[in-house]
Order: structure tokens, then C-alpha cells, then sequence
């Protein structure tokens, strides 16, 4: 089991904040006074359907060594009474406690829809206590199936590409507070009185809609005036829908035909409620969207926009009745399962043009990215623009969509058709896909010939609104370059699941959670979308344990051959389905979180006995093992790893979580039992596996002899050999990596963790050999599917250096418990002289900044309030280093002066 553990500040204050906060004061906090209030990991959230929601706080970074020793939350049932400072939903009393996260509400039972208010104060350690804090809110969301006052509606037609619904009705005088419940399946883009309500974009998030449905909930009130009002819901396929209309689709599927349920509850002065429900007296109607597909694209013809449509009066007699249907079976539910909405966060203008022989004209907007391309565009009406995205071009610079598996070019793509002979500006509202050019595609009008043209052309830049929580930089160029290729995949591929690449597939296979999970943890506050991924799994998982490499699983890869199981290699595979045990571990190791392991415990239990069923001696001999190796062959399947070597390492590692999980949560049978298994699953590993007379588990490849060292598997009088033993087969491969998908993050973990973070630096800082400087060299802009470059142009499952440049490099690492204990311990590497970075963790924001010249090494670090921390300085002797004098010697260790701090900024300097 990894023995480092990770965190992040999951602040997402530019997030929707109820409107019954904008009278709250803004002053300043008094020193000392918490800030930043959460709850659920979000501020100020709608929609929170957990029966016990959970509080987060931080002390302000303003003093050394400043501590709470104990907090007081009050919760009252409005902004009115928490200014009075009472509590009549809560009041905790003092609790003599240093903890500011994860600690659950306590109060009255909650309510759907009811607006909670909340505010804390803390104690120091000299019994000294704060000012209250600001006031913060949440809002439920609908707790009971009786508390929905609608009904699913929508076509029985499966073949509409887009449809409307809208209804109109009156709010009397006197509205206090009105909120909307939304899920509109596929996808959906809600409007009221004509104005688009939010900025995000393909809501509701992606799940497996038999088992769960997402809903939103939204603060209307200041949308509504007196009187006649119209909600409007246009809907799209997304993943709920995917059909072929030959284009490319990576599969087809249906959960059935488009479909919405929604209730406004508008909440009146003299206490009077009412609702505003979808039924059977809506009205619908197919809109312009003439084709939407999630893969295959997006056509949308602006002359059969209704107009007005969504506009108050308009006239919507001969639009047909709303039908009533069924959902598609899954249980609606809101924050406790979503992840952060989608949101467009930049735009990618065209840095060059160039066109073809056949009046096509190709953009290049000079960045791989997520996008949803945006034109504008003069010409007749009835002229058509067709948009060809692409992440490579031809030799002659036409488009080549290999890459993203639509084949050479033409089977992916989006088409406007003009409504007028003016301006018109358009972007798809159902589709995005990763791309870096766009080639445009002119079709005249049939009433006089002419074509349109093109008077700008961007794209939107979307993902996840996860907030971005870290920043590394330092004196190596290159290295700063791969940060950013591998961002950009990041950032790509964060939608409501973590996606394998923004085209071809769009799925989420699970093994990049888990192996990227701390990569991603230092740049950005992934806990609600891990979580949202839990469910996903727990959604997906077979009745006997299985757990699929894919969740949500849409495409199912069945067994062809082998009759005793239902899925092939690339269904069910251990290193990826291992996610559903590793990445809760990860989650209670940053963040303190234990949630996750008390919401799935008996499905983590059934999967952990799943495998035990395909094990012979223990040893489990299937899946895909170290995926995209570097051996001899075309990449794929493990080449230079036993597949029984990984499958089994990863069963070892998920028992002996579970053993951990079970001791944290009070199962101690359960504990021993998995301790049990687990130790004869190591015993059966090293038996199999290793030579000692080599000093190699199995083939000596850097996978194999890197995964039993960094889990434990390996013994420990045998762990300086194995680790020497990666070391010469880098230097026999002239410096360079054979691990793959599965590997690389273990063959970085055991070198680094061994003390050759030196290898680390030979390996990658160079451009020449297959790896993220070849990549860059050939002029790519976000990290590739295949060490060369090759395959997919923006697939982020190679992406695990930023883990090293975090917490090695810069040396910002976790003590245990949500980084309660703090260890700073930079690696000085190469010609690496200067690495700054920062994080912010749940418990407020890390530093590590240091630079060396010649023979002295200087340190700035800033460890935040209520944490401890342990300070490594490369030096010969304690004496040889000036600190801060709040920081304390503790021992000499691995050639460095240790020092124990607690809060505050400090200087090191050693000679």
C-alpha cells in the first residue's frame, strides 16, 4: 500500500452562490476567524440530497504555529436568525477538536429544498476564540420520490435529434424564493423567458441512466417577474443517445427516446407554495437540430428555428401535447452523485488559414484541446457550412481524422445552414470534441449558387469546473513544456467522468483514475468527480462482483471465446478495475475522506471476492497488464510484463486496502480476514515471481520490477537490489523507459522513493527517445496516446510525471490524514537549479520554493495553519544550515538536516 497521500483546496468560489446570500455583509475576517466554508467539498451548493452533509473549513494563514483546539458551528433556517447568532436547526457547542474537515451536519432533520445558513468560530490554542465566520448556505435538493411534483415527458419518436418543450405560467405577487429541479436526458440547455439560465454546458452529467439520472437545481428567483412567465427546455442525445446516421460512433446505444422532468416550487411571503410541473400540459416540438450525435457531430439548420419560441406569447397552439413516459429507471439524484458541471474556460481564435484546391479552407487554432468550434458567417440563407475537426493534417493540408478513429476524413463532422442573407454565428450545443484544426466545407445556396463564407472561426475551450489547485515551474524548460502537454490532456478530458481522450472514445476506462489520480490531485479538486465516479462504478458493476474496465459501461466487450465469463481482456482487467478500491484510498489519504468506503464497502467486498474466484493459488492470470508497453511489437497488450504479474499485484493491493478500510471503519473481522489474504497473496507473488539470484521479479522489465516495490510486495532486505535492478535496465535501454500505461507510474514511484530521482531526470530530459521530449519535438501540443506520438493526439494516460514534479521535485508531500502532517522534501536533480510550486491543500495552501548555486541550497515554504510539518534540507550536518528559529532539528536522515515546524513561512539555507 502507498505510503504518501495527497490533497487539494476545493474552493470553486466562482460557482453559483444562492441568491439568499447576496445580502450577507463582506468585511473582513477578524485574525484567527475560519474562512472558506464548504459543504459536500462545494460552496454554497443547490441541490444537496446527503441526509448528513459535510462541513469544511480553514483557519487564515496569518500567524506561526496557529492551531485550533476546538470549534462551534451554529445552523440556523434563515439568513435572519444566523445574524442573531443562534442556531435553531443546530447549535454544536464547543467541541474540543482540531479538525476543519469532514465534519457532518448534526442538526434537525433536513428537508427537500429548504435553505440552511450556517456560519463557524474556533479556538486557538491558548484558548483564545475568533469572531464568527462569514455566513455561509446550502440548499437541499429533493430527498423523497414524493417529493417530486412532475413527471417524466417527452416523445415517443427515438429519431428526434433535438427536442423543445416550454410552458408558460403566472407568479403571483409576493415571490420570495423560487428554484428549479431539472433532468433533461440525453443533454439539456434550460432557458426562462428567453434567457439561457447558467453557463454550462451538457448538463446533466453523463451516468448509467438505468441505475442513476442526474438533476440539477437552480435559483430562479431573480430570473421570474410578476405575472407570465416561460421555461424552456431544448434537449440533445449525449451519451443517453447515441445512434450512427452514418457518422462515427465508437458504439450505438440507446436508453430511450428524449426525455425531461422538472418542477419549479415558487415559495410566496404568506407561506404559500406551489409548483410548476412538466405534464402532460407542456408543449414540445422538434427543433433545428437536424442531426446530433456525441461523436458523430452536431447539424443545425437556423431557418427552422420557431421564432420566439422561447419568448413569452409565443404561439405554441399547434405544437403537440407534452407526452407523459416512462424514465429510463434510474433513481433521480444531485450534488451526492454529480460532478462539477462543464464550462467553457477560454477560446482558441485561429492563429492560421490556408486553403485547397477544392475551396475548402483548413484553421489551425494552434492548440489540441477539448473545443466546440464557434462561427460566424455571412452568405445567403439556405447556404451551407460543414466543419471538419481533425488533430492532424494530410501531406497536401487537408484534414486526417485517423487519429480520432473516423478514418481518413469525412466521417466526423457539423453542418450549419443559414436562415438569412445576414451575419449568423453558431456553435453546436450538444457536441464538443478534441481537435487542434477544422477544415471548412462550402455548400451554395439552391436559390442563386452563392457560397458563404467564413468571417471568424474559434474554439470554445470546455471541461470540468473542477477548480485548478496547483501551479509547478521550474529552471527546466523542457519540463515546463511537459507540464503543460500534459495539462492539456488533463484538462481535456475532465467532463463529468474522466474521459481516455475527447474523440474517438470518450469513455471512461478506469485504470487512468487510479494510476493519474495523485497527477491530477496536485493540479486540480477532483474529489466531487471521483466521487460521481464511485457511483458510476457502483452503477456498472455485475452481480457477481465483476467490475467492468469502462463505467459508466456503455459498450459492453463481451467474452467471444471463453463461455465461463462475461467479458473479455478489454471488459474486465484488474489493473483497471482496481480503481473502484485504489481511488477511494486516495481519497481518504488527501482528504481525510472515509465516505466513499462507507457508501460501497459491500461492492468493494464483492469485487475483491470476484477476483478471488480467478485466481489458481492466488495468483490471478488475466486483463491487459501493462498496456502500451514499449517492446518490439505495435503497441497494445503487455509485451515485456507477465499479465499474471500485474493482475496479481493489483489483487495483493486491493486486499490489503480493504484490510486498512476495514480497521478505519471498525470491521475488525473483516480486517483480519483481509490481512490474512493478503499476506498469502504476497507470499504466492514472491514465490512465483521473483529470483533472487537476479534480483528480477519475472522478466526484469522496469513494470515488473517496479509494482511489487512501491506495493509493498516486495521483502525489504531484497528492496535496494530490485531497485538497482531498474536502474541498470534504464541505463541497458540507453537511458530510456519500456513501461506503459500500467508502469510508468511505478517505475517513477520506486526511483524516486529509492532515492534515484536522478534516473528519472536522464529519462526524460531528453527528446530523442520515445517519451513526452519526443512528443514536444515533433510539435505536439497535448500528450499522446503512444509514447512516439503516435495513436490518439490527446489521450491523457501517460500523464504521471506530474506527480513526480509535485512531490518529488518540489518535495510537497503528505504525512497522513488529509495532509494534516506536512513533509517537505525536495529532490535537487540534473541541472534542475530552481523548482517552485504550490498547492492547495484541503487544509490551505502549501509551498515549496528553492533554488541551489554552487554549494548552498535555499528553501522557502509556506506550511498552512493547523498542520505540522517536517522540513528535509539537503546538507551534511544540522549545523550547516540556517533556518527559521520556530523550526526545530529533529535528526539527520538520507544525507538531509530534518526539522519539525508548524504553521507559518520559513527560510532554509544550507552550505
Amino acid at each position: 500500500m502507498q505510503k504518501y497521500v495527497y490533497s487539494m483546496k476545493n474552493i470553486p468560489g466562482w460557482l453559483v452562490v444562492a441568491s439568499l446570500l447576496v445580502s450577507f455583509p463582506v468585511l473582513a475576517p477578524a485574525s484567527g476567524t475560519p474562512v472558506d466554508l464548504r459543504c459536500d467539498y462545494a460552496v454554497n451548493p443547490l441541490g444537496v440530497d446527503s441526509l448528513a452533509p459535510r462541513l469544511f473549513w480553514n483557519l487564515p494563514s496569518s500567524a506561526h504555529r496557529q492551531h485550533q483546539s476546538a470549534y462551534e458551528i451554529i445552523a440556523a433556517s434563515s439568513q435572519k436568525i444566523l445574524a442573531h447568532n443562534d442556531g435553531d436547526l443546530w447549535r454544536s457547542g464547543k467541541i474540543i477538536s482540531d479538525e476543519t474537515i469532514q465534519i457532518p451536519y448534526a442538526g434537525k432533520k433536513l428537508e427537500s429544498s429548504q435553505p440552511i445558513f450556517w456560519k463557524v468560530r474556533a479556538w486557538d490554542a491558548s484558548g483564545k476564540i475568533s469572531a464568527w465566520s462569514r455566513p455561509a448556505t446550502w440548499t437541499m435538493g429533493v430527498l423523497e420520490k414524493s417529493s417530486w411534483h412532475a413527471q417524466w415527458i417527452g416523445a415517443a419518436d427515438t429519431n428526434i435529434p433535438s427536442l423543445l418543450l416550454r410552458k408558460e405560467f403566472s407568479v403571483k405577487n409576493g415571490l420570495q424564493r423560487a428554484l428549479i429541479n431539472l433532468c433533461g436526458l440525453g443533454e439539456y440547455e434550460l432557458t426562462l423567458n428567453g434567457k439561457k439560465i447558467g453557463d454550462d454546458f451538457l448538463s446533466p452529467g453523463w451516468t448509467k441512466y438505468d441505475q442513476t439520472c442526474l438533476y440539477d437545481t437552480r435559483d430562479l428567483t431573480k430570473e421570474l417577474a410578476r405575472g407570465k412567465n416561460v421555461v424552456s427546455i431544448e434537449l440533445g442525445n449525449g451519451m443517453y443517445q447515441v445512434l450512427g446516421g452514418g457518422r462515427f460512433t465508437k458504439f450505438k446505444g440507446s436508453f430511450g427516446s428524449q426525455k425531461a422532468i422538472a418542477q419549479i416550487r415558487l415559495e410566496y411571503a404568506d407561506g404559500a407554495v406551489e409548483f410548476i410541473g412538466t405534464d402532460e400540459s407542456w408543449r414540445m416540438s422538434a427543433g433545428p437540430i437536424t442531426f446530433n450525435t456525441i461523436y458523430g457531430g452536431e447539424d443545425y439548420d437556423a431557418r427552422l428555428v420557431p421564432k420566439n419560441w422561447n419568448a413569452i406569447y409565443f404561439d405554441d397552439s399547434k405544437w403537440a401535447k407534452a407526452i407523459v413516459v416512462n424514465g429510463p429507471g434510474g433513481k433521480l439524484r444531485g450534488l451526492s452523485a454529480a460532478a462539477p458541471p462543464l464550462k467553457f474556460f477560454e477560446t482558441h481564435n485561429f492563429v492560421s488559414s490556408h486553403a485547397l484546391t477544392n475551396g475548402d479552407i483548413v484553421f489551425d487554432l494552434g492548440q489540441n484541446a477539448a473545443h466546440v468550434p464557434k462561427i460566424s458567417a455571412t452568405g445567403p440563407a439556405g447556404s451551407k457550412i460543414k466543419l471538419f475537426p481533425s488533430e492532424l493534417l494530410d501531406n497536401d493540408g487537408a484534414v486526417n481524422q485517423g487519429s480520432m478513429g473516423a478514418g481518413h476524413r469525412g466521417a466526423l463532422w457539423c453542418e450549419f445552414t443559414k436562415a438569412t442573407d445576414g451575419v449568423e454565428t453558431w456553435s453546436p450545443k450538444f457536441f464538443y470534441v478534441g481537435c487542434r484544426y477544422v477544415q471548412v466545407h462550402f455548400t451554395p445556396a439552391t436559390t442563386n449558387g452563392a457560397l458563404p463564407k467564413i468571417k471568424s472561426l474559434a474554439g470554445l475551450v470546455v471541461q470540468s469546473a473542477s477548480e485548478p489547485v496547483g501551479d509547478f515551474s521550474c529552471s527546466n524548460d523542457l519540463f515546463n513544456r511537459i507540464r503543460r502537454l500534459v495539462r492539456w490532456a488533463q484538462r481535456s478530458n475532465m467532463v463529468s467522468l474522466l474521459t481516455d481522450c475527447p474523440h474517438r472514445e470518450k469513455l471512461g476506462w478506469l485504470e487512468e483514475d487510479h494510476l493519474n489520480g495523485p497527477a491530477l490531485r496536485y493540479e486540480f479538486a477532483l474529489d466531487q468527480l471521483f466521487t460521481k465516479t464511485m457511483n458510476d462504478i457502483a452503477d456498472s458493476q455485475l452481480a457477481n462482483g465483476l467490475v467492468p474496465t469502462t463505467a459508466p459501461e456503455y459498450t459492453i466487450f463481451r467474452s467471444k471465446t471463453d463461455t465461463n465469463h462475461l467479458r473479455n481482456d478489454f471488459g474486465d482487467s484488474p489493473e483497471w478495475s482496481a480503481t473502484f478500491i485504489l481511488v477511494p484510498w486516495q481519497q481518504y489519504e488527501f482528504s481525510g475522506d472515509l465516505n466513499l468506503f462507507r457508501t460501497h464497502y459491500d461492492a468493494m467486498k464483492n469485487y475483491v471476492g470476484y477476483l478471488g474466484t480467478r485466481a489458481d493459488n492466488f495468483i490471478v492470470n488475466y486483463g491487459l497488464g501493462d498496456w502500451y508497453d514499449l517492446g518490439p511489437k505495435k503497441p497494445g497488450v503487455s509485451q515485456l510484463t507477465p499479465v499474471a504479474l500485474t493482475a496479481t499485484a493489483f489483487y495483493f493491493e486491493n486486499v490489503n486496502v480493504m484490510a486498512h478500510a476495514a480497521a478505519l471503519l471498525g470491521k475488525t473481522e473483516d480486517a483480519k480476514n483481509f490481512s490474512e489474504l493478503a499476506e498469502k497473496i504476497r507470499s504466492a507473488f514472491n514465490e512465483n515471481f521473483y529470483n533472487a539470484a537476479t534480483h528480477n521479479y519475472a522478466t526484469g522489465s522496469q513494470c515488473a520490477n517496479a509494482i511489487p516495490l512501491v506495493f509493498g510486495i516486495c521483502e525489504n532486505s531484497n528492496r535496494a537490489a530490485v531497485v538497482e535492478s531498474i536502474v541498470q535496465d534504464v541505463r541497458a535501454h540507453n537511458t530510456a523507459n519500456t513501461a506503459g500505461d500500467v508502469g510508468y507510474r511505478y517505475v517513477l514511484r520506486a526511483l524516486a522513493d529509492g532515492g534515484r530521482s536522478d534516473v528519472i531526470f536522464d529519462i526524460n530530459n531528453q527528446t530523442n527517445k520515445p517519451g513526452y521530449g519526443m512528443q514536444l519535438a515533433k510539435g505536439k501540443t497535448s500528450l499522446t496516446e503512444a509514447w512516439d506520438g503516435g495513436s490518439s493526439q490527446n489521450h491523457f494516460m501517460l500523464g504521471q510525471i506530474q506527480e513526480w514534479f509535485y512531490h518529488d521535485l518540489a518535495g510537497i508531500q503528505s504525512g497522513g490524514n488529509g495532509f494534516k502532517k506536512i513533509i517537505i522534501a525536495p529532490q535537487p536533480v540534473g541541472d534542475v537549479t530552481c523548482a517552485k510550486a504550490s498547492y492547495h491543500s484541503i487544509r490551505g495552501k502549501i509551498t515549496s520554493d528553492w533554488k541551489r548555486d554552487g554549494n548552498n541550497f535555499i528553501l522557502k515554504t509556506t506550511i498552512p495553519p493547523n498542520t505540522t510539518a517536517e522540513i528535509f534540507i539537503p546538507a551534511k550536518s544540522a549545523g550547516n544550515v540556517k533556518k527559521s528559529s520556530a523550526a526545530t532539528f529533529l535528526r539527520m536522515e538520507n544525507n538531509c538536516a530534518v526539522f519539525a515546524t508548524g504553521a507559518g513561512d520559513y527560510r532554509f539555507e544550507a552550505n
